[in-house]
């Protein structure tokens, strides 16, 4: 990918992150014409995702970690992201957007081992490759590997709850 001044931008902030928040480190990423892939590692996270219920009470919640939880770090980074866009089209005159610059929510999913975070990292290094097959392509054509991605772990989420 050949980032316009706008991409720069968005990379510039994803750097950033890891200026804000103490507790995340950023990894792979890509920003591609109309979205954008990355990983952020959240420092310190209890990796027990689940309370302890076993006495029925949650006063021992597990899958808590100290710092900002992921919601206000993408909110943090859409924020910066669409200020310093609207200032490039007032400024610089970059495309005005209709609307939001941003959907409203956010994919997330929980990298769980090594091997999950190599694949993770790799379909983000490659996507640029798939931009004839993505699904944030208007001009697709065909499915992408997110969609055979995904598919595997509704396999996956099948086959274990059996």
């Amino acid at each position: 990918m050949r980032l316009n001044d706008a991409g720069r931008m968005v990379g510039k902030w994803w750097a950033e992150l890891n200026h804000k928040f103490p507790n995340v480190r950023t990894d792979e990423y890509i920003i591609m014409p109309n979205h954008f892939h990355g990983i952020i590692i959240i420092v310190g996270a209890d990796l027990r995702v689940c309370p302890d219920n076993k006495s029925g009470a949650h006063a021992n919640q597990r899958g808590a970690h100290a710092g900002a939880p992921l919601p206000e770090i993408v909110q943090w980074f859409k924020t910066m992201i669409t200020n310093e866009y609207i200032r490039g089209v007032k400024r610089s005159g970059w495309p005005p957007f209709r609307g939001r610059l941003w959907q409203r929510n956010y994919y997330e999913h929980i990298i769980r081992d090594e091997d999950a975070l190599n694949r993770i990292r790799q379909y983000i290094a490659n996507n640029p490759l798939g931009w004839h097959l993505d699904r944030e392509n208007p001009q697709r054509r065909g499915e992408d590997e997110l969609d055979q991605w995904l598919r595997s772990f509704t396999k996956e989420a099948t086959s274990d709850a059996r």
